[in-house]
């Protein structure tokens, strides 16, 4: 009885709050049971044809939305389930009384429009104002002009506490990099979309502090206006201009645009038959789309010319993705502050001060200002290792270590920027530094190095004729006989003989380690003076190891990347030829009977070295790849102790626009991803699972935790609570003891670790996003429990 007493009041309230539409002429021009797919019938029309609704293309599939049809392009205005992927070919939607149900091409089925309440749908309408409406016989029980996208059409508002948010692009029009909302406080304002939404990061409002205006409206003559509960009116455009003609009809809509611009738009159709669309901007928030905030990533600037606008990496600093959008995510720097300030670390530098000009900056946090000149900012900057940039700009000098952003060039502002970048030098050359700066002596050393090169030339062009000669049949005979299938005409690593692997390796006499695949021996090329790590091959897995690991590692070149120099076939015997690590594995450091010990601040390096390298391998790589074997075992330090990734014999390839790939379990125990276990599409959030294990290990690996678990064991769950528990308490000092560390950014450490190791890999970031967050350029929520609780019920 209470049940249906609260139906009755639910209706009876949206009866009295919408009671104009029951009220309302109602153009009912779809029936029940109607039906659409993308080839035969995409779409329904409005009565005069101005708008559609139905599928359109999207990338390589379709979407289902609302359009205005202009030519020779349609112009989208409103998409349903705007975030979820493209839709298949297969497709349909039919429109019953529960609403417009979605069949996918697999039989499942979802309805992506539901009416309100519990309301029974009889009949639809796509209106010639771009709403697309659903009635019961007595009015509206849904319309799409309650949920915006990033486009408001004429006769259509925005209430107070509702917000656009832009599309990724012209043709994707999935959630973007902006949002626009109407605040509750009566403010129109424009943000980025990863922001805080504090009045910092704000690029654009109408400054209207008052609650009398509760939402934005655009009528149907294109005026664009902040109304209030006393009908007055804060205008934003001027009147318009154009002039009709009588078979003229005209549409305005204001847009998000994906540059973060707000703009009006007027679109002039034909009438009745529409042979022909002209589109006008009407009006523009922003004239120059560089001030918004976040046009372009942390540590780069944008610069406009010729109405072309652009992001640029500030000097020292590398684009996370250098195509395309990805521009647009900005740009890491090649040192960490730790290695700035460090004086006995694991390697030495050498850093550079470079200026750059008319640069603005919309936000700064500076740790130092000081009355400076020009030249001395520079040189303070230079001196302080915790300054990597410094803003000079009227004989102000401010200093930075925090990321750069909101910045762009503008030749009226009269400032420079000077920036700090890393050269890195081996330790024997800056032993020598001094030695060098001698004239006389470095004219010596050159003269003799030169003739000795000279001499040393003469000898190896000869030994190479003869060699060559001894040899060639041999190499002829052996290209003959090895069947390379698989190998493209693009592969140029070497091909090694077995007997020159052989003898590299003094007979295969030093081995260096061992996994589940095969063994790994020391050797020498180039006469003696090439260290190279040489790994036989004993069995292989499905797919070919041996063939899985050329394959992937061959299409592969990044630092934070072992480097895969050569191969060699013979017969049933198949060897890998890399670069050698001299400095051994991640895991060779958590042992604490070693002599080598690893800091607080090179811990932090090595986490930020391994997500740059799964980074190359998710997002920049010419072929994606899942690694699926993310572990301390393979994770090797090179002379200059940067970690690279190793051991790419289980790891799977994506085809262009494959999102994940179905396969047996691969990896070791402990570092597997639930969804290995679940028989579900395994994608590359299975790496970011493994990183986040290898990340809390990093924490907590010290000898001094007071932790009672065996952290290495294979069962990783209490490890997860454990750090957890930690965190939720405040009481991180638990995970590392008696050592000093940087707490904040332990701190970051420790939350994206866990966000990493969720069970549901939509909860886990994207590996751009781990590296934003660890760097301090991104916010980072409180991540929820790894290991919720379950609860039994009775």
């Amino acid at each position: 009885m209470a049940l249906v007493l609260l139906i009755f009041l639910r209706l009876f309230f949206l009866l009295v709050s919408r009671g104009s539409l029951v009220s309302e002429s109602v153009f009912s021009n779809i029936s029940l049971n109607s039906s659409l797919n993308p080839h035969t019938n995409p779409s329904w029309l409005s009565p005069l044809g101005l708008f559609a609704f139905g599928f359109y293309q999207q990338d390589d599939g379709f979407a289902v939305g609302i359009w205005l049809t202009t030519k020779p392009n349609i112009t989208v205005v409103w998409t349903a389930n705007r975030d979820d992927p493209p839709l298949s070919s297969n497709t349909s939607i039919k429109l019953d009384g529960d609403g417009l149900l979605l069949h996918y091409a697999n039989g499942e089925a979802i309805y992506v429009i539901e009416p309100y309440y519990y309301y029974l749908v009889t009949s639809a309408s796509m209106l010639d104002s771009g709403n697309f409406v659903l009635y019961n016989h007595s009015g509206v029980v849904w319309e799409s002009f309650d949920y915006p996208c990033d486009t408001i059409l004429g006769g259509q508002k925005l209430d107070s506490g509702n917000w656009l948010v832009s599309s990724v692009s012209a043709s994707n029009h999935s959630s973007g990099r902006f949002i626009l909302s109407m605040q509750d406080d009566g403010n129109l304002v424009a943000y980025p979309e990863n922001s805080s939404r504090s009045s910092d990061d704000s690029y654009w409002s109408t400054g209207t502090y008052s609650t009398n205006y509760r939402s934005l409206y655009l009528n149907r003559s294109g005026s664009l206006y902040l109304s209030g509960f006393d009908e007055t009116r804060k205008v934003l455009n001027p009147p318009s201009t154009s002039q009709l003609r009588n078979n003229e009809t005209v549409v305005y809509r204001a847009t998000l645009n994906e540059y973060g611009n707000f703009e009006l738009y007027s679109h002039i159709f034909t009438t009745p038959d529409i042979k022909s669309t002209e589109m006008r901007t009407e009006w523009a928030a922003l004239k120059d789309e560089c001030k918004a905030k976040g046009f372009c990533g942390a540590n780069s600037y944008c610069s406009t010319t010729s109405n072309n606008t652009e992001c640029h990496c500030f000097p020292g600093f590398i684009f996370y993705n250098n195509t395309g959008y990805g521009k647009f995510f900005g740009c890491y720097k090649n040192f960490t502050d730790e290695e700035a300030c460090s004086r006995t670390g694991l390697n030495y530098y050498y850093f550079n001060i470079t200026a750059v000009e008319n640069i603005k900056l919309q936000a700064l946090y500076p740790y130092s200002v000081m009355n400076l000149s020009k030249t001395g900012c520079s040189q303070s900057c230079m001196d302080d290792c915790h300054c990597w940039a410094s803003l000079y700009v009227d004989n102000s000098c401010k200093k930075l270590k925090d990321s750069i952003n909101y910045a762009y060039f503008d030749e009226t502002v009269l400032s420079t920027v000077f920036i700090k970048i890393k050269v890195e030098l081996t330790t024997s050359t800056n032993k020598t530094l001094n030695e060098v700066r001698d004239r006389k002596k470095l004219v010596s050393i050159l003269a003799i190095a030169f003739g000795f090169l000279a001499f040393m030339c003469t000898v190896i062009a000869f030994s190479s004729f003869f060699y060559y000669k001894a040899n060639a049949g041999r190499y002829q005979s052996l290209s003959e006989n090895v069947d390379f299938g698989f190998i493209s005409d693009h592969f140029t690593l070497r091909s090694f003989s077995f007997d020159e692997l052989q003898k590299a390796t003094d007979g295969f006499k030093e081995l260096i380690g061992r996994n589940s695949m095969g063994e790994v021996y020391k050797g020498f090329i180039s006469e003696g003076k090439k260290a190279v790590a040489v790994k036989r091959l004993e069995r292989v897995f499905e797919g070919g190891a041996f063939q899985s690991e050329i394959t992937a590692i061959a299409q592969t070149h990044h630092r934070n990347l072992v480097r895969l120099l050569g191969f060699c076939i013979h017969g049933a015997t198949k060897l890998l030829v890399y670069e050698f690590m001299s400095n051994g594995s991640l895991a060779d450091l958590f042992n604490f009977e070693t002599e080598i010990q690893i800091g607080w601040n090179d811990r932090a390096r090595v986490a930020l070295d391994v997500a740059r390298g799964i980074l190359y391998l998710q997002e920049e790589c010419e072929v994606r790849i899942i690694h699926c074997n993310i572990k301390p075992h393979n994770i090797l330090f090179d002379e200059s102790w940067t970690a690279k990734i190793s051991d790419f014999g289980l790891s799977k390839l994506l085809r262009q626009n494959q999102s994940g790939t179905l396969t047996s379990v691969r990896g070791t125990r402990g570092y597997l991803a639930p969804e290995w276990f679940k028989n579900t599409l395994i994608t590359t959030k299975v790496d970011i699972y493994s990183f986040g294990v290898v990340l809390l290990e990093i924490i907590c690996f010290t000898s001094e935790s007071d932790m009672a678990i065996d952290i290495w064991s294979d069962e990783k769950k209490p490890l997860f609570t454990w750090v957890y528990n930690c965190l939720v308490d405040n009481e991180l000092h638990r995970l590392i003891g008696d050592e000093e560390v940087d707490i904040h950014m332990m701190e970051k450490m420790v939350k994206v670790g866990l966000l990493c190791v969720q069970d549901d890999p939509n909860a886990r970031p994207a590996i751009k996003d781990v590296i934003l967050m660890l760097e301090g350029t991104f916010g980072i929520p409180i991540p929820p429990s790894p290991t919720p609780l379950v609860v039994l019920q009775l």
